[in-house]
């Protein structure tokens, strides 16, 4: 499923909003305050991981691919994400490790099953 050169930048939107979601998320539940700040240094980590992995992913071609670059994509920018963390002077508690592999897994894989599912049923209706 080739994507178009006008579509990939506003998919990379969404992921990135779905990583601050998670930070968000994460500080609310952690009772951390909520200020904008907060929320970006608590993303930061994710946020350089996703942009190295989807840069790495040719996203102009494969964005809303689920298998194998989506899988890459998030496992990366988990990985890559808890690393910077940890180089950024931060924690990375095993429960930490876990539920940001579920969370960041749920967002952007389920963000491309959405995608492929429209994609498929687009074509359905076209054909």
């Amino acid at each position: 499923m080739k994507q178009s050169m006008s579509k990939w930048p506003w998919m990379v939107s969404i992921d990135v909003l779905l990583i601050v979601l998670f930070a968000l998320l994460g500080r609310r539940e952690h009772e951390h305050g909520l200020e904008i700040s907060g929320i970006f240094m608590t993303a930061l980590p994710f946020l350089i991981a996703y942009v190295v992995m989807t840069v790495l992913s040719r996203p102009w071609q494969t964005i809303n691919k689920l298998w194998p670059t989506g899988i890459l994509v998030w496992l990366g920018t988990v990985v890559l994400g808890v690393a910077t963390r940890l180089l950024m002077g931060k924690t990375a508690a095993i429960s930490f490790v876990i539920v940001t592999l579920i969370v960041l897994g749920l967002f952007l894989l389920g963000r491309r099953a959405v995608c492929g599912f429209v994609a498929k049923r687009s074509q359905q209706q076209q054909a």
